[in-house]
């Protein structure tokens, strides 16, 4: 093992690269404004074949984009065809409020350990990883147990129909007993393994009331006021109705964040007559998202009864609660196994409010460990993976191919 978390070592440079060739191809899914992950899917298809790894790649036609949303599988055989998969996803958040980055956010900085820029931690510090524990196993001769496929998926950000679930549901890739890993969540020590997952509903609220000028306010009635109202009546009363605590999860609790507000009027002496804003929640396994709406669609009717005003909701996206992956797994004893032998450290199982592919898999009955060596710098302005990091979580890999 030496030798091979050495040949790792020699990898770093050319890591870091390939890091920075992946920030300069954003990833954008079409929702957020962008054109998908047809250039970086291509990009690294080019580098699978200049790295002579086998490949297969999955491409998923988009008809907002009239383009593909490529998925792409890397292959290493080993000496059982059974698989070991590790799962990491192509696309990224887009970078927000360029005000609040030091650097250009596709254009990834290399400062001290640090590489800066979207994407460089949310996914692609585990897929680089990945890609050159199969490099680094190849240069050596090191036949893995298993066959070891990694896994590239589109769509991850936003609900991965364009992703896993295209894949799951029209390829017989998966089979029971395959190991599965997703190298998509952790903490600061690389101690922790993901094995369940609260279940996501995305909530678009519209709140109708009557344009007027802001002279005469009594002649309209303000949407941006009612949705204020609304929005702080939600704050208020999601968490105090579904309040149970689950001890696997971190927090223990189902979670309900305004995030998203739409413009309304583009100018300030207008009273709106319509106002869009949405919710993010992320609930534990007890509730189901159907109870979540139709408490909201009491308070709705209640409030516009006693305030006026029209309201209505839809689900961006939803999905139900997915059962835990038994932590006495084969996966979880594998990946416990190298994470304690690479960082030294004591492995333990935990759940998310974050949602990964891992519960497209456990909805259909295969177990899934998540897991990276992550400093939780996701979604954030001034993004960065660290270096370290990135090395040796591909040590870890190395040592789950040889288990």
């Amino acid at each position: 093992m030496k030798e091979l978390y050495d040949r790792v070592e020699t990898l770093r440079e050319a890591m870091v690269n390939l890091q920075k060739e992946l920030t300069a191809r954003p990833a954008i899914a079409p929702e957020n404004g962008g054109k998908g992950e047809k250039e970086k899917g291509l990009f690294l298809t080019t580098v699978v074949q200049e790295m002579g790894f086998e490949y297969e790649r999955y491409d998923c036609f988009d008809e907002r984009i009239s383009d593909i949303r490529p998925n792409l599988r890397v292959i290493y055989p080993g000496k059982i065809k059974k698989n070991l998969w590790i799962i990491t996803h192509l696309d990224v958040v887009p970078a927000g409020n360029l005000s609040l980055w030091e650097t250009d956010p596709f254009c990834a900085v290399v400062k001290e350990d640090r590489i800066y820029g979207r994407g460089t931690e949310d996914n692609q510090q585990e897929l680089v990883a990945s890609l050159f524990a199969l490099k680094a196993l190849r240069d050596l001769n090191q036949e893995p147990r298993y066959t070891l496929s990694l896994l590239f998926v589109a769509d991850e950000e936003t609900g991965s129909r364009y992703g896993i679930n295209y894949l799951l549901n029209n390829f017989s890739l998966f089979q029971e007993d395959d190991l599965i890993v997703v190298a998509d969540a952790g903490n600061k020590e690389g101690s922790m393994i993901e094995i369940a997952e609260k279940s996501l509903l995305w909530l678009k609220f519209i709140i109708r009331g009557k344009q007027s000028h802001a002279s005469s306010p009594e002649e309209g009635l303000n949407a941006h006021r009612l949705g204020a109202k609304f929005l702080c009546l939600l704050d208020k009363k999601l968490p105090k109705r579904f309040k149970k605590k689950n001890r696997l999860f971190e927090p223990p609790y189902s979670t309900f964040e305004p995030t998203k507000k739409e413009a309304n009027v583009p100018n300030i002496n207008t009273i709106p007559g319509e106002d869009v804003f949405y919710f993010d929640c992320r609930i534990l396994p007890e509730y189901s998202p159907e109870e979540i709406e139709s408490f909201i669609q009491e308070l709705k009717e209640e409030f516009t009864k006693k305030v006026g005003g029209e309201i209505s909701f839809s689900a961006i996206y939803s999905s139900e609660p997915a059962p835990p992956t038994n932590p006495k797994a084969e996966i979880i004893k594998k990946l416990k196994r190298a994470i304690k032998e690479v960082y030294g450290v004591k492995p333990f199982v935990k759940g998310i409010g974050g949602g990964t592919v891992a519960a497209a898999f456990r909805k259909k009955g295969l177990p899934v460990g998540v897991w990276g060596k992550y400093e939780g710098k996701a979604h954030q302005p001034n993004e960065y993976s660290l270096i370290d990091n990135m090395v040796n979580d591909a040590k870890v890999y190395c040592r789950l191919a040889l288990l």
